[in-house]
């Protein structure tokens, strides 16, 4: 039976499960939860994830939550390639210290700061600049890091390593939502971080065709954004 992923395109953690699976073979079914609708919010949905987000996954009677949890599951379960998530409890210790690191810091300032000023309105609420700037410094401080620390050896990857982890697609995942911001806005942003742009082209280039495809809803997103920008700077 096919594990079942309860996920919307949209969000970074529900993508980088997808793409995952793709990426190793591992059959499953997508159950798309529209978050933007409030199909998170549903009680049949909360049967599943009583948190009410996304990703959730159903292997059977199994119900699980936690990106990173599904993620380290989905590759204990299947017999992913070692490098994904390493059976050396070392390598597997650092691997989950980055996604540890990962929800605190570079989500929390990602994700923040993308919906305060870019996303917010799909939600019907207003964007909040106070919230943003706060999003702001703990994402560029965020992105120093993982340039200066995560990113050092002599690997194309986090940790020095050669191969990616669930820890680059995870976080690569979420520094995607940059995206959906003003071109310009997104450049100053990360522009400064060239080994953080580099090791994310490689992460890409990793695991394609699946990274574009399972990111197409997002750059759709993106073009309407920057359509109605212009539509609202033409009004001006």
């Amino acid at each position: 039976m096919a594990v079942k992923l309860y996920v919307d395109r949209m969000s970074q953690p529900s993508r980088a499960l997808l793409i995952f699976c793709k990426a190793n073979g591992i059959d499953f079914e997508e159950v798309q939860i529209q978050i933007a609708k409030g199909q998170h919010r549903t009680p049949e949905y909360a049967a599943i994830n009583p948190m009410k987000q996304v990703p959730a996954v159903v292997d059977g009677d199994f119900k699980l939550f936690e990106s990173h949890a599904a993620l380290k599951y989905l590759a204990a379960a299947n017999g992913v390639a070692d490098h994904w998530y390493p059976a050396d409890l070392q390598k597997r210790a650092k691997v989950d210290s980055v996604c540890d690191w990962h929800h605190s810091n570079l989500r929390r300032g990602a994700a923040g700061y993308v919906f305060n000023t870019a996303l917010a309105p799909a939600f019907g609420l207003p964007c909040n600049p106070h919230a943003a700037a706060e999003a702001e410094k703990v994402l560029l401080a965020s992105l120093g890091t993982l340039e200066s620390f995560w990113l050092q050896g002599d690997g194309d990857f986090l940790l020095g390593n050669t191969q990616p982890s669930l820890a680059d697609l995870s976080l690569v995942c979420e520094l995607m939502q940059l995206e959906v911001l003003d071109d310009k806005e997104r450049e100053r942003i990360i522009s400064p971080y060239k080994k953080v742009l580099k090791w994310m082209e490689d992460v890409k280039e990793a695991i394609q065709p699946h990274f574009d495809e399972v990111h197409t809803t997002l750059f759709h997103v993106k073009e309407m954004l920057k359509q109605k920008r212009s539509a609202a700077a033409a009004e001006k």
